[in-house]
């Protein structure tokens, strides 16, 4: 698979470049952030190696973005993760710099990756997992209409060192749109 652009409205979701580290890294100073999706975090070589990673998608199991707005400021990462074409699955996750948050940038994007990867690959169900703390992140699969699914007890180490509670979302490719996601044009 060849990365590609993405286009979601005014916001875009591109493939991820070199000079992407130093946002990158400024992104990864936020709390929130460091907690929740600490990827990366230790080191700037922690994230330009993690970033490395994200730009080779050679291996077909991953396609990941940085997602940015019509100046290319940095809003985001976006990467459907785990694609198993055999059994037709995909796992998402992503985050947003504090300047994103609240503007729907999260759920608009997740929804359009979904409607890619349905669209494109033979899978037809992408799952997302957060910790049960991890509020917004709830926000932002309701609204890209995901469905809850279950609570996976003591499942992940987050950045706390502390494993979490996780909740399971499901979204498969013959649910009905999220209505608060207009498809990109």
């Amino acid at each position: 698979m060849e990365p590609f652009e993405l286009p979601v409205g005014e916001l875009l979701l591109r493939p991820w470049r070199e000079d992407d580290v130093p946002a990158v890294w400024a992104a990864l100073q936020d709390p929130a952030l460091r907690l929740w999706n600490g990827a990366g975090s230790g080191s700037l070589d922690d994230t330009r190696a993690m970033l490395a990673r994200r730009r080779d998608w050679s291996e077909g199991d991953h396609a990941s973005w940085a997602v940015v707005d019509a100046t290319d400021r940095l809003l985001g990462s976006l990467s459907l993760h785990s694609i198993d074409r055999l059994q037709g699955n995909a796992e998402i996750g992503y985050w947003t710099v504090p300047a994103a948050r609240g503007r729907s940038v999260a759920p608009r994007t997740v929804d359009a990756a979904c409607r890619w990867v349905f669209a494109v690959l033979p899978v037809d169900r992408v799952q997302l997992f957060h910790a049960v703390e991890n509020e917004a992140s709830a926000r932002v699969a309701a609204k890209a209409g995901f469905t809850l699914e279950g609570r996976l007890r003591r499942s992940y180490r987050y950045g706390d060192g502390v494993k979490h509670d996780d909740l399971l979302w499901g979204r498969l490719a013959n649910d009905p749109p999220p209505d608060s996601c207009p498809p990109a044009r």
